[in-house]
């Protein structure tokens, strides 16, 4: 296996960039996954790791050789694609094996890389099979069979799992967990699916509008999120954000006020807007604030809606009377309205007035202009002592 180094890659089509001065290094060994929306430009950037993109600007290493100019072939990569490409007229063999035929390989060592490759992805005594009788899972195994077979450096999966029904998905992500172990294999994965990305890799590669907005390990980038994109896309359902401005005492929003000395947030200063996150489950009820090191004041809101989900409660509160709870728009986005996650057995209804606090140690405060982070939790910063949280109960 070997190391893959991007230096400063930019593909342009006429007038449109689709990747913009990406420079990252994937570690022998690593898998790492480029995740963001469709478009964001992570599917080009793993075409021109493989060659079927020539980039615009930069350079491609793959080990200690330069690569940018090199025939997919003759780069040591191999492509698992989302569309499986099965020749349906082979089995299994004739399809695992196809490259190693086209390359001359003789019969003995072909038939070696196969069995080895089928024992592998747990295709055995399935060789003779054709493909119109085998599931979806086991074709896609057919496909990462035929990547093995090849002894790649790298290997690169652009979204290979994203025709299968949700079961399937995520025992294949245990599948390709496996065979990572297994083959101590670099791998360069493409998804949308931020799950696929939180579940697999080592570290993630979040991509937005052609540019890099972070790499980093899956929690880093939950907890320690670099700008607002990470924060929002990164965790299912996605983070609440609250506009605010700095004020002597702290952080005022429209609805309610977290205190602390903005003199200690490094690039801040009183009359800077500013945005306030926190994922919902770090949105508690009152009654339990005596158990979190450090929460913010009560903040009074009214439930709308429930979404039980069977092992946790989706709970979108209103924060004002005008707010008119329209599902048009992402509840949890919304300036009047949080969206809080609860335990099932939770005493909670909808239309129900309640009290509710932050922790504290989870809320994230990004730039509202840059949309950089500016602090993770701000249990640091001067606050009231732990265990004196508000302990008045919720209605």
């Amino acid at each position: 296996m070997a190391r893959v180094r991007l230096e400063n890659i930019t593909k342009r089509y006429g007038e449109e960039t689709a990747v913009d001065d990406i420079s990252l290094e994937v570690e022998d060994g690593e898998f790492v996954t480029f995740v963001g929306p469709s478009g964001c430009g992570k599917s080009t950037t793993m075409e021109t790791v493989a060659g079927l993109t020539q980039p615009t600007d930069g350079r491609v290493y793959i080990g200690d050789d330069d690569v940018t100019d090199l025939a997919p072939k003759d780069r040591g990569v191999a492509m698992v694609f989302q569309n499986i490409a099965l020749f349906p007229h082979m089995d299994v063999y004739e399809n695992i094996s196809f490259g190693l035929r086209l390359r001359k390989y003789d019969d003995e060592e072909v038939r070696r890389r196969v069995e080895q490759a089928a024992d592998i992805v747990q295709l055995e005594g399935m060789l003779d099979r054709m493909p119109a009788e085998m599931s979806g899972g086991q074709q896609q195994r057919v496909g990462i069979a035929r990547a093995i077979v090849r002894n790649p450096d790298v290997f690169l999966m652009d979204e290979p799992l994203a025709n299968l029904d949700a079961k399937l998905r995520v025992h294949m992500r245990t599948e390709l967990q496996r065979l990572h172990r297994e083959l101590d294999a670099t791998v360069i994965y493409v998804t949308h699916d931020q799950a696929e990305a939180m579940t697999m890799s080592n570290r993630i590669a979040v991509l937005n509008d052609g540019k890099l907005q972070q790499i980093a390990a899956p929690l880093v980038c939950y907890n320690e999120p670099t700008n607002l994109f990470v924060a929002g896309f990164i965790g299912s359902p996605s983070m609440n954000f609250v506009e605010g401005e700095l004020v002597e005492g702290g952080l005022e929003t429209e609805n309610f006020a977290v205190d602390f000395d903005p003199a200690l947030i490094p690039g801040a200063a009183v009359g800077d807007a500013v945005t306030l996150g926190v994922r919902p489950e770090d949105v508690h009820l009152a009654r339990y604030a005596e158990s979190l090191t450090s929460s913010t004041d009560l903040i009074d809101a009214r439930t709308d809606v429930l979404e039980p989900m069977g092992d946790e409660v989706f709970v979108y509160l209103l924060l004002s009377e005008t707010t008119s709870g329209s599902m048009e728009e992402d509840p949890a986005r919304s300036p009047n309205q949080l969206l809080m996650s609860v335990t099932p057995d939770t005493d909670i209804e909808a239309n129900q007035d309640v009290n509710v606090v932050l922790d504290r140690s989870k809320i994230h405060l990004f730039d509202s202009a840059s949309g950089d982070a500016l602090v993770h939790g701000i249990t640091d910063l001067p606050d009231r002592e732990p265990g004196t949280a508000p302990t008045e109960a919720d209605s």
